[in-house]
């Protein structure tokens, strides 16, 4: 990556909330940002236009189930992933390093790297840091991650001190790729909830001057006062002027914390796969579309919200077509989904730019307070020794 990667617009006064800028060449990307993940090169039921209309700017690819299908040779010649699948925006994809974690059975750790065994096929194939990171610049990547080993929770000191160590090897031979592409390389932080590995994964990493640091390791099982506690124990280590991104934590709740400590990027599923299992977001908490009490409700998803779903069509008509199993439902509930996360983030990025983090964060639960799932502000509460 050369010139300007990160710009920071905005610093809160009163927390290390800062409003940003990613630079890539497909365009910005304001921060903090919620990134959607399109596992194979697709956010699940909704098209590009879709997205578009939505305000997303940036999205996540997986770089080991595109390389398995359809290829990342078939990707470069067909003339990148953002033509592929006709996105013009920018693109970060992961190193295949949460397959580690996920596929645990179906994978080897060695020194070298990982051999995994399909899940499509059954045959196997080799994944190290010069792989991952050939297939990403194949791919195109705008942002591309260093291979890493994601351990499970609960996991023993030593175990997690050996894969800190490996972690930080691989990492060097990622970052030698830095400026090799036209994409951004992050380095990403483990050491599982053990604060000192989290500092020595960190301090190592620092060394290399990656473009960007990503905290991994976490929402594998944790409780959420352990989760805040490292990533303030992270946050605190990291080069002030290199954007963070917090990897696979994306409940409303972890966003507004994460923002608070110092957190610029977020990725996750839970919007979108909680869509097609008929939970929808709301500015006063989460509703199940399948509730009979929507089989009448003549009322949008959210009546503040002006995505295309709200301004079309009502809770009765959704909680229809999830309990026919139409498959418009899918499309529908998360355009809304969608629309929630971007407009939350944006909430959040003008509450920094006003100084009113404080005020926005306080009157976000007590919204979620007041819906059909209230659970009396307890997460707030229990993370304030956190801030």
């Amino acid at each position: 990556m050369t010139g300007v990667f990160f710009e920071i617009k905005y610093r809160s006064r009163h927390s290390l909330a800062r409003v940003g800028r990613l630079l890539t060449r497909h365009g910005p990307v304001d921060t903090p940002v919620f990134m959607l993940v399109g596992t194979q090169g697709a956010v699940k039921s909704v098209s590009k236009e879709d997205l578009e209309d939505a305000g997303v700017q940036i999205l996540l690819a997986n770089t080991y189930h595109l390389y398995l299908r359809p290829g990342h040779e078939v990707i470069k010649r067909l003339g990148g992933l953002h033509k592929f699948m006709n996105w013009p925006h920018s693109i970060l994809t992961d190193s295949g390093g949460f397959q580690v974690y996920s596929l645990a059975k179906l994978r080897e750790v060695t020194e070298e790297g990982v051999v995994f065994q399909s899940h499509l096929d059954g045959s196997r194939h080799f994944i190290g840091p010069d792989e991952a990171m050939t297939i990403q610049m194949a791919l195109g990547s705008d942002i591309m991650m260093a291979l890493d080993e994601c351990v499970p929770y609960p996991c023993e000191y030593a175990y997690v001190r050996r894969s800190v160590d490996l972690t930080t090897s691989w990492a060097k031979r990622c970052a030698a790729y830095r400026g090799r592409g036209r994409g951004a390389v992050f380095g990403i932080v483990q050491g599982g909830m053990y604060p000192d590995l989290r500092q020595r994964s960190a301090e190592a990493l620092i060394q290399m001057d990656f473009d960007g640091y990503a905290i991994g390791g976490l929402s594998v099982g944790e409780d959420r006062e352990t989760r805040a506690e490292m990533i303030k124990v992270v946050r605190e280590l990291l080069p002030d002027h290199k954007p963070v991104y917090l990897m696979g934590v994306g409940t409303p709740e972890d966003l507004v914390e994460a923002v608070f400590l110092g957190v610029d990027m977020f990725d996750c599923v839970m919007p979108t796969r909680n869509a097609r299992n008929g939970t929808l977001f709301t500015r006063k908490g989460k509703i199940s579309i399948k509730n009979a009490r929507y089989v009448d409700d003549d009322r949008p998803v959210d009546e503040d919200c002006d995505c295309y779903t709200c301004r079309n069509y009502s809770r009765a008509y959704l909680r229809h077509l999830f309990m026919a199993k139409e498959l418009l439902v899918y499309r529908l509930n998360t355009i809304h989904n969608i629309t929630f996360y971007m407009d939350l983030m944006e909430d959040i990025r003008q509450a920094i730019r006003e100084e009113r983090l404080d005020s926005f964060r306080k009157k976000f639960y007590e919204n979620q307070d007041r819906g059909e799932n209230a659970s009396g502000g307890t997460y707030e509460a229990g993370l304030e020794a956190n801030l």
